[in-house]
């Protein structure tokens, strides 16, 4: 249980939903306790008659519904559900209040199409539901639904900006939720709050992100989709020149190559798995490409943590790992070796995004923190 809550806030009871591509993760909190969680599977068969992800919505709604009732949960009892944002426009970390608008803009996928995008979508929905729910003390009751520190959290400086390309600029997505919540409980450790600290945070994941924090804002970021470190399955930072000399010489179409880099590039190229356990396994069965790739995946996550130590001056106070490869003793050790010298290394393996997210709705129903609005002139976005 999180100690940073208090007694009265135990008592609000709160509805997560983590929707991914085959999957709706949901949870049931009272307070900071998850009292009941649970992983829907999605057969293709189901999801293959939709044509868009927002399609979806009515579908993963009964199905929330359905788990919810079976696991003797009461609809009446819900003060908030909470949500993982999607690819929403470039906002300040924080809690947002989700609205017509924010529904809206996801269902029109403006930043692209991603199973987090049914986040809002569903939960609005449900929270819709439960407000015209028939002959049920429910009705008439409204039911908020929270988003915190979406994927798309825009803090940067503008100095961080520039890309040394005019048309393009550097653009701020990173594992915002799993980031910020690390180092939420990294700060409470020490006694600290986090916007009295400096660090700087990597997340090591499927794809590897990485802020340094300034004062608890991400002013700068890697960004997973785009650069940084080789990953499991993202390819990261690649040489420009030789990429569209590749993409001339193979005729490689454009929406092909994304997939190649961002979903089947890194280790999943080299190796063909996406398994940091396999990859060991290959290692100590004496597999010299193995090896190489491991000890370029250190290096690199070790390089990007020094660009972000500068970011921050050499103040920062301590570097954190985070992420479900921060399990594996063997990488955190070789990213040690690499950036000891920079500040203290702490790790927190895994993410927990459930609890994150209930979190951020506990720090607004409680009044420790207020709820953000999502701009209302986003009609035009189109990025």
């Amino acid at each position: 249980m999180n100690s940073e809550h208090d007694a009265t806030s135990r008592s609000h009871e709160i509805l997560v939903i983590n929707p991914g591509a085959t999957s709706t993760k949901i949870a049931w909190f009272s307070g900071s306790h998850a009292a009941f969680t649970q992983n829907l599977r999605h057969e293709d068969t189901d999801l293959d008659r939709f044509e868009r992800l927002a399609d979806q919505k009515g579908y993963r709604t009964d199905a929330v519904l359905a788990a919810v009732a079976a696991a003797g949960h009461g609809l009446s009892d819900l003060d908030a559900i909470a949500v993982r944002g999607g690819l929403l426009p470039s906002l300040p970390g924080g809690t947002y209040l989700v609205d017509e608008a924010m529904v809206a803009y996801l269902k029109r996928a403006s930043r692209g199409e991603h199973a987090s995008n049914l986040g809002a979508i569903v939960g609005f929905d449900l929270a819709k539901r439960v407000q015209a729910a028939p002959s049920d003390a429910t009705t008439g009751r409204n039911v908020p639904v929270y988003v915190t520190d979406p994927v798309s959290v825009d803090e940067m400086e503008d100095v961080a900006r520039v890309s040394g390309f005019p048309p393009l600029e550097r653009e701020s997505l990173f594992h915002a939720l799993n980031i910020r919540a690390v180092a939420r409980r990294h700060a409470a450790s020490q006694g600290k709050a986090l916007s009295r600290m400096n660090l700087v945070v990597c997340h090591l994941g499927t794809g590897i992100s990485l802020a340094a924090l300034r004062r608890g804002q991400a002013v700068d970021v890697v960004n997973p989709r785009d650069e940084g470190p080789l990953a499991m399955d993202r390819a990261g930072s690649v040489p420009v020149v030789a990429l569209l000399d590749y993409m001339r010489r193979e005729q490689v179409d454009p929406a092909q190559l994304k997939k190649e880099l961002f979903g089947r590039g890194g280790m999943h190229a080299y190796l063909g798995t996406r398994d940091l356990r396999e990859v060991e396994a290959r290692m100590d069965r004496g597999e010299a490409q193995a090896r190489v790739l491991f000890d370029a995946l250190a290096l690199q996550a070790a390089k990007a943590i020094a660009q972000m130590a500068v970011v921050l001056d050499g103040a920062a106070e301590a570097i954190i790992l985070t992420g479900g490869m921060a399990h594996s003793e063997r990488l955190v050790a070789l990213i040690r070796e690499h950036v000891s010298f920079l500040a203290p290394l702490f790790v927190y393996p895994g993410e927990d995004e459930m609890q994150a997210l209930a979190d951020g709705a506990l720090r607004v129903l409680s009044g420790e923190e207020e709820a953000k609005h999502f701009p209302a002139n986003q009609e035009a976005e189109t990025t």
